[in-house]
């Protein structure tokens, strides 16, 4: 995938990272709050303390984990010279391996850049060849990636590069392209599946506005069957494309891009669609996407298999992990003056297919189980009535808080989250009236603009109940709203000393029920 419009990707990974830091600039908040201090100087550590982060320079699109002998094998895009930048500039594909997808171990670089003459590796996915189709030998890992050798959109093109080692190391297959570029500005990001009942393999692939489907049998041949197009919300990028059986027990397939549909008012992330897929063509449900996370950030996410311990493959789930970050803002982060990096993930997340009242089938959310193996402390805060604010004894960066708010009359309720001590800077994460929100506009945000401080997402107030489960750490926020089918994900940037929380209400009283902190160790 490529960076926003204006700038190549080289252009971008040239530029000076170093010093970015000190070019953040405090958010625009509220007019009844006060504008925080930019915090360029670096008083702490912002390194996450339980989120997938990059060891070192620079971290974009996560590629698909896939389970090789007992394993998760995380790829993702890594630039080693991010920081000196120069014609070195571009992403390889680099290697973590996890068993529950919390704890990760680096493997270092996997997939190398400029080895071809096409220059660095950019999206795409790898799959097991278990029967051995591509030629390579059975079992061997096939990565399709997008490669552009003169850095043009005209020019982007799917290669092939194969392991023989179990996906720790690959080789090209030739300096040719399996899939040549037909001669379209945008052609980029692979997603191949296997489909078993036809005998042969699909790739969905971003095509501006369109998902193209191509067919194989061997991977190393193409053959364009037709396309899913969609207007009004960006460029389609990071395609997915897999079935999944809904809690009813009914089988769907769901159709996912990433997309930025701000212009239109609408999320810049991960943009799906429930439907039927019969090997050629997909058939939506309804026209326009449900989108699986509201926040600013989190873009370039992929879905993958849910294996139990043994390898078992659960039919009614599936995981997914998403780019803390967003192309207007992409360099705009402390991290890389204090800790030397810039690339931080969501955590990942186990998503399932609900049916709604009204028959809607939609994805819901839910931090992994996982995370329950590495909680090192819990504070019960049990039962907190709130009538305006409540500021609680609880310090921290970086932990989880969940929560049931009820009440019978009032217009907002939530929490402010890294808050100062004089309590002027901090995150807020609620429900306002009819939609529930989280916003980063009263503490340091990497947006300069001052136009993307708050998400939202609907909610009815007539429940006069929400749960909400936040997975806080030193540079994210992540609210998980009632079952998951809203879920906000957003990059913020306050002062390592900002560690305080406060709950609050606006017109009303409430209750925050089972009030329940967990801190994680990894």
């Amino acid at each position: 995938m490529p960076n926003g419009p204006g700038l190549s990707r080289r252009s971008l990974f040239v530029a000076s990272a170093a010093g970015a830091a000190g070019a953040l600039l405090p958010a625009a908040a509220r007019p009844a709050a006060a504008k925080p201090k930019s915090t360029a100087a670096c008083t702490g550590s912002y390194r996450a303390g339980y989120h997938f982060t990059v060891p070192d320079q620079w971290m974009n699109d996560p590629q698909r984990p896939i389970w090789i002998d007992g394993e998760y094998h995380y790829y993702y895009l890594y630039n080693p010279d991010y920081l000196t930048g120069g014609t070195t500039a571009g992403t390889t594909w680099r290697l973590a391996t996890s068993t529950d997808l919390v704890s990760f171990t680096d493997r270092g670089v996997a997939v190398p850049k400029d080895t071809t003459p096409n220059g660095d590796v950019w999206s795409g996915s790898a799959v097991v060849d278990t029967d051995n189709t591509a030629g390579f030998g059975a079992g061997a890992v096939i990565a399709l990636v997008t490669m552009s050798p003169d850095d043009n959109a005209n020019t982007q093109a799917q290669y092939l590069y194969y392991s023989t080692d179990g996906g720790r190391t690959f080789t090209p297959h030739g300096t040719a392209p399996v899939l040549a570029n037909p001669g379209v500005r945008d052609f980029r990001d692979p997603k191949v599946i296997r489909d078993e009942e036809r005998g042969r393999w699909v790739m969905a692939l971003a095509e501006n506005n369109k998902v193209g489907f191509y067919h194989s049998t061997d991977l190393t041949s193409w053959t364009y069957v037709g396309g899913f197009i969609k207007d009004g919300i960006g460029v389609l990028e990071c395609p997915d494309l897999f079935r999944i059986t809904a809690e009813d027990g009914t089988g769907k397939w769901v159709l996912g891009v990433s997309a930025n549909g701000k212009g239109s008012g609408l999320p810049s992330t991960y943009a799906y669609w429930t439907g039927a897929f019969d090997g050629t063509t997909f058939t939506a449900d309804a026209s326009d996407p449900q989108w699986l996370d509201h926040g600013w950030d989190w873009y370039a996410a992929v879905t993958f298999e849910k294996r139990t311990a043994n390898g078992t493959l659960d039919e009614s789930a599936r995981y997914a992990i998403g780019w803390l970050n967003h192309w207007d803002y992409a360099n705009t982060t402390p991290t890389i003056d204090c800790d030397g990096f810039n690339g931080t993930d969501s955590i990942v997340r186990e998503i399932t297919l609900g049916r709604a009242a009204n028959g809607t089938y939609y994805l819901a959310s839910k931090p992994i189980a996982a995370l329950d193996a590495h909680v090192s402390r819990t504070v019960n805060l049990g039962d907190l009535e709130v009538d305006g604010q409540r500021v609680l004894d609880y310090t921290g960066t970086a932990y989880e808080l969940s929560t049931e708010i009820t009440w019978d009359q009032l217009t907002g309720a939530g929490l402010q989250l890294r808050r100062s001590a004089d309590g002027a800077r901090h995150i807020d994460a609620g429900i306002y009236s009819d939609y529930a929100f989280v916003n980063r506009g009263y503490t340091v945000s990497p947006d300069a603009s001052g136009r993307w401080q708050e998400s939202r997402s609907p909610f009815d107030p007539s429940a006069r109940t929400v749960r909400l489960r936040i997975l806080i750490d030193r540079t994210s926020v992540e609210m998980f709203v009632d079952d998951g089918r809203y879920v906000h994900s957003c990059e913020a940037f306050p002062d390592p000393a900002d560690t305080g929380l406060a709950l609050f209400t606006i017109d009303g009283g409430a209750v925050f029920r089972n009030t329940v902190i967990r801190e994680f160790w990894l």
